[in-house]
């Protein structure tokens, strides 16, 4: 876990700004002023945290220094991370899996999302969990989907229904659903096309998969995850938004976290939608992909910040 956090820590600072790169504007200066403040206000924005959120701080952080205009920078850091702690209350619920036989998972998402390789990172997560574990390759509108999930099959050791490029998603996702109760499965994860949440008629191939599986069991699926590129910033609250209203999501995956990523995209989309953040994936391994912690991502944020606190 050092590592991953090491990873997650190194990956909130790279490139863009985070709430890590607002805090180094305050804790260059030698004392808080009304400019720190508005820098720090800035910075938050750049950092896709969204407007309520970075007002809460601002506002609570403007108060602190009416109060006393000597207040000191770690208190700001601690005005902050109550602000946060408040507004990613519930965020990292955890997920129980196997309550159900077979337990079946869908992953949706637009293209580039990661949702094909956090696919098999979840079949090696719950492989190693001993769970039997069951994918099916329901991109069937992507060429190279297929391949890189039976790529993924081979190296992990982990069964895949899948067929042909062009194929109808919804029938190999009824395969899967049917071979998963066969072979006594304990999960099935479908790795579903990439489409824009902007077209309709690709979201509705998308209900239809839903449609599918629940002419097999009325119960499934028992997981809709939403998959998003932690690096799209604000525009991703509105994919979670249209995706929740057609498919009905149950939770979210935060990807890349480990380049370019604002980091602050999972703030917004769960203030507006109360979706759990189940995993956050930080690169290509297996292993990079972990159940979302608030109290990780708050100290891979604050860490080096409270270091600088004298």
């Amino acid at each position: 876990m050092a590592g991953f956090f090491k990873k997650l820590k190194e990956g909130l600072i790279r490139e863009t700004p985070t709430f890590q790169k607002a805090y180094k504007v305050i804790f260059k200066r030698k004392k808080i002023d009304v400019s720190s403040i508005e820098a720090l206000e800035e910075s938050l924005y750049e950092a896709d945290f969204g407007v309520e959120t970075t007002e809460e701080i601002v506002n609570k952080v403007q108060k602190a220094y009416k109060k006393d205009k000597n207040i000191r920078k770690n208190e700001i850091s601690d005005i902050a991370i109550d602000v946060m702690k408040g507004v990613l209350e519930g965020a990292d619920q955890k997920i129980e899996i196997g309550t159900n036989k077979p337990e079946v998972i869908c992953l949706i998402g637009v293209n580039g999302s990661g949702k094909t390789t956090t696919c098999a990172k979840l079949a090696q997560m719950f492989k190693s969990q001993g769970l039997d574990v069951l994918m099916g390759a329901c991109d069937t509108f992507r060429a190279a989907a297929n391949e890189q999930l039976k790529s993924w099959s081979d190296r992990l050791d982990i069964d895949l229904i899948a067929s042909s490029h062009g194929s109808d998603a919804a029938a190999v996702a009824f395969d899967s659903m049917v071979a998963a109760q066969k072979r006594n499965k304990d999960v099935l994860l479908l790795d579903t096309a990439g489409r824009l949440h902007t077209k309709s008629n690709l979201m509705d191939e998308l209900t239809k998969i839903k449609r599918v599986l629940k002419k097999i069991d009325d119960t499934t699926p028992h997981h809709s995850w939403l998959v998003i590129d932690g690096s799209l910033g604000t525009n991703s609250i509105e994919q979670a938004r249209v995706f929740h209203e057609k498919f009905g999501l149950t939770g979210l995956i935060i990807t890349k976290l480990d380049g370019t990523s604002r980091g602050g995209a999972l703030v917004g989309i769960y203030r507006e939608l109360k979706l759990p953040i189940y995993f956050i994936g930080l690169g290509e391994e297996p292993d990079d992909l972990k159940p979302f912690s608030l109290d990780l991502y708050l100290n891979a944020v604050f860490e080096e910040t409270e270091k600088e606190t004298v």
